[in-house]
This record gives C-alpha cells, structure tokens and sequence, in this order.
C-alpha cells in the first residue's frame, strides 16, 4: 500500500502522527471490506468505540488485535501485513518528549507530537508570544506564574521541555511557522522590562529565518477577526487531516472537520490582512525594542 510505504521512512513522525495514519488505513481498510466499526470491535474482544478511538489514532495499539482485524479485513499476503505490524512498533515507541510526561497535561502530550509532524504551523496569539518563539527568560516567568525568582526544579523543567520543542524550527526539514500576535503582547511585561526586551531582540533575530513569519496585529484591529489563541496544523502526510488545536482553562480542543478547519482558516486569513506585513511587523519590533 502506498500510505503504508510512505510513512515508513519519516524521521520526524512521531508516535502520535504515526497512530494517527495507522488508524485511517485501518479504518480505509474497514470500509472497503463493507464491516461495521460493532464488528469489528467484536472481533478484537472491544467495543465500537474502542474501533473508533483505534481509528482516530486516539490510544496505542496492539499487535494482536492490529493482525486481528487485518485478517478480518481480508489482508493477507505477508509483506503487507508485516508492513502494518511495524507501523504498530513504530506508534507505541516513546516520543523524546515522555520524559516530561509528569508535567505535561494529558491533552497536550499529543500536541507535542503532531507539532513534530507538521509541515506548517500557524498561530495566533492575543496574550504571549508564541511558545515556539519564547526565550528561556520569558518562558520561565510564564511557567512560574510570574514569580521566576522563586522557580523551582519543575519550572525549570518546563521550560526545557518549550526550549526543547524550538529546535524543530531548526531542523534541515523545518516546518513554515507563521505567527499573528497581538500588538499588545509587545508592551506585556512579561518577567519584567529586561526579559522583554530580551524576547523582543530574539523575535527581530528568528524571523530573519526564512521559516519563520510574525505579523503584529495593530491595536486598533484586535478581538475582531478572532478571540482566543489558536494554532492551525497543516502535515504532508494524506493520511493526516489538518488539525485546529484550541486550549481552555482544563483541557484542549483538536478539531478535524472540513467545516471546523474552514472556520479557522477564513480566521487566520483575515488576521492576516488586518495585522501588518512581516517587513513592517519588523520595524514595529525594532521600534518597540528601541523604547523599552
């Protein structure tokens, strides 16, 4: 199968990405044997939902019940069973990011792994600098609630984990980040006015990268075009849709329907042409920078 064989040799897939390609070929698998999800789950001793979460790409799988259902999907011939059998060994290896499970909500740890898939990320942000583009100074006071003076040994290691996140934009494959923030972000002084000026010099210094795109969008302009922040998911990969990651106070959103990708999209699009050009967002940046 070709999905089969392209996602085999991709570095930068992580787990989460590769559960999630796994379940779409078994559900494409599924639908053209004409088998419902119920019996399906029968067969592997689940439920219907358990196929639905199986085919979401939602929880790991095991091989047993992966050579189960290819067998009931009418998948013989060894090499392509053999093939789906990796993908498995392959999802349930940990991502570099496991050894912050303690800290990481549970909601955000698949975050962390398509983010390492993406071919394009694009945010928006009303509050903070984005975390992909946050200096260890800044990102520390967020993580310690504002009091960085007294960080402990878990704030630290949540800002290695972000630091740790960044190095994706340097990689010889890197994904194309786009970032709108709102203008007030710029006059936030997040762990004071040394800090800032700090996040403001690295912003002038990342987005001379040809990867990287920030837009400010001007007072005058903010809350209409959208409310809270967002970030937009975009893959390579056929068997991967395009995600939009929506964080609340206890938890998180990834949205995957055509209509809800088009909400966001359109979204994205208009704070696009309400903010400032890159080139002029980058004067405002050295602008800003200049009075702090």
């Amino acid at each position: 199968m070709n999905a089969v064989n392209a996602s085999g040799g991709e570095q930068n897939l992580g787990p989460t990405a590769r559960r999630m390609i796994l379940g779409s070929q078994l559900r494409r698998l599924r639908e053209q044997a004409a088998i419902t999800r119920s019996e399906a789950g029968y067969n592997i001793r689940g439920s219907e939902s358990k196929i639905s979460r199986l085919e979401l790409g939602r929880v790991g799988f095991k091989e047993r019940d992966v050579a189960d259902l290819l067998t009931m999907y009418g998948i013989t011939e060894s090499s392509e069973r053999a093939a789906f059998l990796d993908m498995v060994k392959e999802s349930n290896q940990p991502g570099w990011w496991r050894r912050y499970n303690d800290l990481m909500p549970t909601w955000f740890n698949d975050y962390v792994g398509l983010e390492e898939a993406a071919t394009r990320i694009q945010t928006w942000e009303p509050l903070y600098v984005p975390g992909l583009l946050q200096t260890e100074d800044y990102a520390r006071a967020i993580a310690s609630y504002g009091r960085p003076e007294s960080a402990d040994d878990a704030v630290e290691r949540r800002v290695a984990l972000r630091m740790r996140r960044q190095k994706l934009l340097q990689r010889p494959d890197a994904p194309r980040l786009w970032a709108v923030v709102d203008e007030s972000v710029l006059y936030r002084p997040i762990g004071g006015s040394k800090a800032l000026h700090k996040q403001i010099e690295h912003l002038l210094e990342i987005t001379s990268m040809s990867n990287v795109s920030v837009q400010i969008l001007p007072f005058r302009l903010s809350g209409y075009a959208a409310q809270g922040a967002f970030a937009l998911l975009r893959f390579a990969e056929p068997e991967l849709p395009n995600i939009a990651y929506v964080e609340h106070l206890t938890g998180a959103l990834y949205l995957e329907k055509l209509d809800e990708i088009e909400s966001y999209s359109r979204s994205l699009d208009r704070l696009a042409v309400d903010a400032e050009t890159p080139d002029r967002s980058r004067q405002i940046l050295a602008k800003r920078l200049a009075e702090i």
